[in-house]
This record gives structure tokens, sequence and C-alpha cells, in this order.
């Protein structure tokens, strides 16, 4: 595990000493990623986690009710008392923050801890972004905490791919805990907390998965190191910034290419996810066969990850693709579509989801 603020690195006990020494040299250009996210912010890198040492018995845990299985796991482990809003709902998420400020907690109505609400960045499932300016300015009147989970976001969304806080022109000052992975954008693994010293030095004491875990491996912190530095253009090249724009450019692309088509595509313009809407299990797993004859290998998605009558293919458009690549994609399922009906009028939506 590694420990870091704008001037120091700190790495676990688990390393001997002559490691730390060569660590420690090499690992200075780590703090860029500090500096990608917030300056004020420290950066807790791990390889395995549990989001579920925020809050304890007698806090309280605001869920968007299309959160990760991840983050739904660690809110159970917490201890704390767990309310879902409908998801991007923001007079249901209003609702309950102002109904359980004046109610408090079951039975002995004291007034809670804290209150964390906990949203993604980009939803895995939908495509669809949190309604962030919304969210920050009901935290700030009822005086809750922010959590985000940018996954699916960081490297993928704003101008220079510094995710949700950048496209909706929000300073990361504003958000109290930012997580994200190094498994996507990053092509590495493991991922990070971003927090005020305090709220790393308790993860850092009380994370399970802090204690009893290995520190990163050399090689995939180098590989971190490479891919911040080319997004943040501080390599000497313009590649991050050209794959960030050719990765909106094709999303753009592949999403409206789909709607044109009739298809229905849940999420926003900007969203690299893309599902589209199959309706039952059934129809899912035959795209799935029939595509993989054709060469294509998506990624099907079904209940209980979905509604029952909601499952989907969910593709994950990457700068790297090609307008070949994405109109070949498009003729795979032009050419599924007939035998498997999954070519939709948008105004039936509601009722498949109902």
């Amino acid at each position: 595990m590694i420990y870091m603020n704008e001037t120091d690195i700190i790495i676990n006990d688990a390393v001997d000493r002559m490691q730390e020494i060569t660590l420690t040299a090499w690992m200075k250009p780590f703090l860029k990623l500090t500096k990608y996210h917030c300056l004020h912010f420290a950066l807790w890198v791990f390889g395995k986690i549990h989001n579920s040492y925020f809050l304890c018995k007698g806090g309280l845990l605001i869920s968007d009710e299309l959160n990760h299985s991840s983050l739904v796991l660690g809110a159970r482990l917490s201890g704390a008392k767990i309310k879902v809003f409908k998801h991007n709902d923001m007079e249901h998420l209003e609702r309950i923050l102002r109904t359980s400020i004046v109610e408090g907690q079951p039975r002995t109505r004291r007034p809670w801890k804290k209150i964390l609400i906990v949203v993604e960045g980009i939803y895995s499932m939908e495509g669809t972004s949190c309604n962030l300016p919304k969210i920050i300015e009901l935290k700030k009147k009822y005086k809750a905490y922010l959590y985000i989970d940018e996954a699916h976001s960081i490297g993928a969304v704003g101008a220079t791919g510094r995710g949700v806080c950048e496209h909706y022109g929000i300073s990361t000052n504003d958000v109290d805990i930012m997580m994200g992975t190094f498994s996507k954008s990053f092509g590495a693994s493991g991922g990070y907390i971003a927090a005020d010293r305090d709220v790393i030095a308790h993860l850092r004491k009380e994370s399970h998965a802090h204690v009893y875990s290995s520190s990163i491996s050399p090689p995939v912190c180098r590989q971190i190191i490479a891919a911040t530095q080319a997004i943040m253009g501080t390599d000497g090249t313009d590649n991050g910034a050209t794959r960030i724009k050719l990765l909106a450019e094709n999303t753009r692309y592949f999403r409206r290419a789909l709607k044109k088509r009739g298809y229905i595509v849940f999420g926003e313009l900007h969203s690299p996810v893309v599902p589209v809407l199959v309706v039952t299990i059934a129809q899912v797993v035959a795209f799935a066969k029939c595509s993989l004859k054709m060469g294509l290998a998506p990624v099907v998605v079904g209940f209980p990850a979905t509604p029952m009558l909601g499952s989907r293919v969910r593709f994950c458009i990457s700068a790297y693709h090609t307008r070949e690549h994405l109109d070949w994609i498009l003729d795979v399922i032009e050419k599924l579509e007939p035998g498997l009906g999954i070519k939709l009028s948008q105004k039936n939506k509601a009722k498949f989801l109902s």
C-alpha cells in the first residue's frame, strides 16, 4: 500500500528497507496522479478493498438504487443504516435526506453520526452519469458527505479525462471521497481512494484489505505512471489528448448510429458505456451465441444484474476502435436482429422495464 500527498510517499511495512528506498526513489512521479485529481487530495492505492470502512453503526448511507454490487456489499458490511433512492431522482434523494435528519436514528431518535451519499460517476449497466451538480447542492444543504465511484468515468469523461467533475465543471474539492480503478483507462490493476489526510489515515488503520494484502508490484505502478503522464500530456506527446478526443467521437458516433437504426440505447451521449436493450434472458443468450459465431464477443447482462425484462448487451467503446470496426459491429447486429427481434420502438421502453 502507498499513502501519498503532495510531499511524501509512505510505503507499508510489508516492503523491506531496500525495496522502500528503491521504490521511493522512482515513484516520485506517482505524485502526478494526485495532481491529476486534486492538489489537496491524498491517494490510497490498493490491490483489493472493501468499501465498508467509511461509516459504522449510527451512520446513514444513502445509495442510488443502481449502484454496483461491490458498493452494495460494502454498505452492508459497514453496519450503517442504509436507505436507497431512485436512480438519479433528486427529489426522492432530498426527501430521504430531509426525513432522515428530522426523524434521526431508529428508536433513539438521536442525530446521525454522519450521512454519506454514494453514487457512481457512470453507471456500469445503464450508461447514465450521476446528476452531480444537484447532488452537491443537496450535500451542502443538508451537510452530508459524498462518495463517488469513478470506475467507468475516470480517464473517459471530461475534456481531459478527469471524470464527471470535469464534465460538469465542478471542483473536486466539493467531493469528499473519490474512488477509481486502474484496470480500465489506465490499463493496469488495483485502484485508488482520493480523500483528505484524515480519511486516508483511517483507511490505512482500519481497512482489512490494507492490513492483509500485498503492495502493488513496481511494473504495475510504472504502467499507472505512464498512463497518467500520457493522459496529462506530460510525456511530451499529444497521445493522451488524441485518445480522449477519439473516444468521445467514437462514443457519439456509435450511440447515434444505434438509435438511428431503431434500437433502445440507455445512457447519455458522452458515456462510453453503451447498453442496448434486448429484453428477455432467452434473447440475450441467443444474441451472445449467434454474435460469437460471427466473430463478435459482446458482454451480455441479465437478471439479477438487471430487471427481469431488462436484459441488455453492453458495448464499451475504445479510442482504438475505428469507424470500420464500429460499422462492422453495427452490421453484425443488423444481421442478427430479424431472428431475435431486438429492434424496438422507444415508445415501448417503459412498458418493458416496468
